[in-house]
């Protein structure tokens, strides 16, 4: 199992659990995790469905509580925030990208994108985080006349656009063809790059792992194994 980053981590999780339900229906979606990510990495979290990937991002960015254990975020403590100091940890630094879009079918790709700018502290013009996953095109254009692939490009620009902390990637390439599954991680490993991001790609795809500092194997809610990958593979080198 590989070691923790040697720096201070952005992250840090001690004995984190999550159980769902009680007694012989209880579901344990996590079971005593603990882990420690490091500034501006790019971690790929691989198992499959169920085995508690999804679970530790949503809590992690503030979507969902620990039933016990801490998460650390930098020198705060997310685990003992109330609601409203929660809601602004996930506004002021996480960026969110699901498998699903979730744009909103009335506005443009840049009106979708400028609705950080109400929330965000200091964020990026819709126009240059649309421009930098290869929309400069399609500013205007509705939900409806975009591909599923612009359409999680356009995703991915809404939170680029927040400048976050941290970027938590839900399946983001799961219900895309190769080719445009490999625009959007362009635009992923851009953004780590770039900004220094601290980036976590949840998947089941073995070869998306290529992609990350590190990778995390996770199955039945447990961590079974942490690797350091010896080079970043770039994302057109992978396959699905």
């Amino acid at each position: 199992m590989a070691t923790a980053p040697a720096d201070p981590p952005v992250l840090c999780t001690r004995a984190l659990s999550r159980t769902y339900g009680d007694g012989s229906a209880a579901v344990h979606a996590l079971r005593e995790i603990d882990l420690e990510i490091g500034e501006g990495e790019l971690i790929v979290l691989l198992g499959p469905s169920g085995s508690g990937k999804s679970t530790l991002l949503n809590i992690l960015g503030g979507l969902d509580r620990a039933t016990s254990g801490e998460v650390r975020f930098r020198e705060t403590e997310l685990t003992a925030l109330d609601d409203r100091a929660l809601t602004a940890f996930r506004r002021q630094s996480v960026g969110f990208i699901f498998q699903f879009y979730n744009l909103i079918p009335s506005l443009t790709a840049r009106e979708n994108v400028d609705l950080v700018r109400e929330i965000a502290d200091s964020p990026l013009p819709a126009e240059e985080a649309l421009e930098l996953v290869g929309l400069a095109g399609r500013m205007d254009h509705f939900p409806a006349q975009l591909s599923g692939g612009e359409q999680q490009r356009v995703a991915v620009a809404r939170a680029l656009a927040k400048r976050p902390a941290l970027l938590l990637c839900d399946e983001p390439t799961g219900a895309l063809d190769l080719k445009t599954g490999i625009r959007v991680l362009e635009a992923l490993v851009e953004i780590n790059s770039r900004y220094g991001s601290t980036t976590l790609i949840v998947t089941h795809n073995a070869d998306v792992a290529r992609l990350g500092d590190r990778v995390i194997h996770f199955l039945d809610g447990r961590v079974r194994a942490i690797e350091t990958n010896a080079a970043r593979a770039r994302p057109s080198d992978l396959t699905w």
